[in-house]
């Protein structure tokens, strides 16, 4: 959870610090006063978008600093970072934006990408703000509200479904290639077969085309080289007998050797051995020499034959690699390649056959993860018609739909050559979430329709679906601190109050963090913050005052007065304050109560 958040030069806050209470924290304020900035702040520490715009002129830089009290996932993440937790096990994030746009990210000490941050914010927080509602109006979030709730009993079939639709998909793609290409592909097996014919009648061997070239290289200059290494070896080992005057080095050496060993005296004797030594070595080398002369060509016809080869292989070099060896790995690939070319009548029918198995497979995984779903939906639906109750809807319910889209005529007709599976006789679009259609509708009345939400739901009412989603999801969701943005907009009166008691009850598993207008939310915290509005004097404007804001942590009697303001605006007066105790005082007794259920639930 959230431990400490630090803002600096973000919006109308020039420095500020929140310390969220591990249950509920509400944040509360005039419009404009800065409210929005905090969750601003908490976006961008969860990797959103930095906006430029946000950055105060007068700081230059917004900087955005939170430490969290990690569990086992987020510390998984900041190890494969190499970012280190403080010695308490907590981790801290912080995000850096400048007035032209660019932000850079780092955790636990360690630069890292934006895109860490956001990963993070998956183990860590999640932010629901309006825009979240606008998102419950898409059918794939919808889709994906249910399967969060199912849990395990849809994950496991949907992911075998996933599994099977990759290879269905390969084998199909692979089909409609061999039988719709098939005059490419046996073009391309043509080119490739008469590669290949070219390639074996000249039979390059490995690194051929680099021996050659010192071979030529030898044979053009063989009189040269046999000069050099003949006069070697003469100074070496001296003469072949005929010319005595010239002893060379190993006859040399011999001579050195009887003097010192004939001379008597044991310091001269000792430098024998190292003679002999030497004598080995040059002995050696004579070998050799004698050997490379003995290997020295210097027939024309030879050089030739070289000359002749190397044409053949740079043939090979200017179509179809850069050496001998890459010749052979294009040759070895061609094999393969036209191996996968087979588009026999025999190849295409097995092909066919692969994919119909498939598709009765996938078929049954399908099945599978939409009766997963039909069975969630109607725990989803009565869970959420419930809460909705709760939330001053008594006779609304939620009706959670499942459908398949069925494809047109165009569609049917390509059937598994497209992205058709045919279940119970009919073709149906099979897309990676599976074939169901997902649909939230809302009845908001007895004996009235339902409606989709996207149609129907005003701003109070979505607020307060979303709300319930989010209650009921509670223990689906492994993320331990939330974060409501205006989640009571278009909402007052009773259903406000009721807004609260469920913000309250989600706290008791959860961190919640709350931005909201309205007093009935805000007496259910266990942390008041208000953001304020102050005059600051800029000395670099010649003391003209700009107004920033701060937020405080507020005491029981800075809530009242809050509570009053927000209430009617009337925080200095005896009867706006006695409204505010009351409210307190009834939402402190609720909470308590409700503790004492959950734990009594749990014992």
């Amino acid at each position: 959870m959230l431990a400490e958040m630090r803002i600096q030069g973000l919006g109308v806050i020039d420095d500020a610090t929140l310390e969220p209470h591990p249950g509920l924290t509400v944040l509360t304020g005039e419009t404009g006063a800065g409210k929005t900035m905090v969750v601003t702040g908490l976006t961008l520490l969860g990797g959103g978008r930095a906006e430029a715009s946000r950055v105060s002129s007068a700081n230059g830089r917004a900087m955005v600093e939170g430490r969290f009290a990690a569990g086992e996932p987020a510390l998984r993440i900041a190890e494969e970072v190499g970012a280190e937790a403080d010695d308490d096990g907590s981790l801290i994030a912080v995000r850096t934006v400048s007035t032209d746009g660019r932000s850079r990210a780092h955790l636990g000490g360690r630069s890292v990408p934006v895109g860490v941050l956001s990963r993070l914010s998956e183990a860590v927080l999640a932010v629901h703000g309006q825009n979240d509602q606008l998102r419950l109006l898409r059918p794939a979030e919808q889709r994906a509200v249910l399967d969060r709730y199912a849990g395990e009993a849809v994950a496991g079939p949907l992911g075998e479904y996933r599994s099977v639709r990759e290879r269905w998909r390969e084998a199909a793609a692979e089909l409609i290639e061999r039988r719709d290409g098939a005059r490419r592909l046996a073009q391309e097996a043509d080119l490739l077969r008469h590669g290949l014919t070219e390639i074996e009648a000249v039979n390059p061997q490995p690194g051929e085309d680099t021996a050659l070239v010192e071979e030529a290289r030898r044979l053009a200059a063989a009189d040269d080289l046999r000069s050099a290494a003949g006069g070697a070896r003469m100074a070496v080992a001296g003469g072949d007998g005929e010319s005595e005057d010239m002893p060379g080095a190993l006859g040399l050496l011999g001579e050195a050797r009887r003097l010192l060993g004939g001379s008597g005296d044991p310091a001269l004797e000792r430098l024998e051995p190292r003679l002999a030594e030497v004598s080995v070595l040059l002995g050696d080398v004579a070998g050799e020499l004698t050997g490379y002369l003995d290997t020295l060509d210097a027939d024309p016809e030879r050089l030739q034959t070289v000359l002749a080869r190397q044409a053949e292989l740079r043939a090979l070099t200017r179509k179809y690699a850069a050496d001998t060896d890459g010749v052979l790995r294009w040759a070895e690939q061609a094999r393969e390649r036209l191996a996968g070319l087979d588009i026999s009548d025999e190849a295409i029918a097995a092909l066919q056959a692969r994919r119909d198995e498939l598709a009765t497979e996938l078929a049954k995984h399908a099945e599978a993860v939409s009766a997963a779903r039909e069975e969630a939906a109607g725990r989803l639906a009565e869970a959420v018609t419930a809460e909705l109750a709760g939330l001053a809807m008594p006779s609304a319910r939620l009706l959670v739909d499942l459908a398949r889209k069925e494809l047109d005529a165009e569609a049917a007709r390509r059937g598994p050559d497209g992205e058709g599976l045919r279940l119970a006789g009919t073709w149906v679009a099979a897309g990676p979430d599976g074939v169901d259609e997902v649909e939230l509708r809302l009845v908001p009345h007895a004996n009235s329709p339902g409606v989709p939400l996207h149609k129907g739901a005003s701003g109070g009412e979505l607020s307060r679906v979303m709300l319930a989603l989010e209650v009921v999801l509670a223990d689906a969701d492994p993320v331990p601190t939330m974060v409501f943005d205006e989640v009571d907009a278009g909402v007052g009166g009773r259903a406000a109050v009721e807004i609260g008691r469920r913000l309250a009850t989600l706290a008791i598993s959860h961190q919640v963090i709350v931005v909201t207008h309205l007093a009935q939310v805000a007496a259910y915290a266990d942390r008041h913050v208000v953001v304020d509005k102050r005059a600051a004097v800029d000395e670099d404007s010649g003391g003209n005052g700009r107004v920033r804001s701060r937020v405080r942590t507020l005491s029981e009697a800075d809530r009242v007065v809050e509570l009053a303001r927000m209430l009617a605006g009337l925080d200095d007066t005896s009867t706006g304050r006695a409204h505010a105790e009351e409210l307190l005082s009834t939402a402190t007794t609720e909470k308590a109560s409700a503790r004492k259920k959950v734990k009594g639930r749990r014992n």
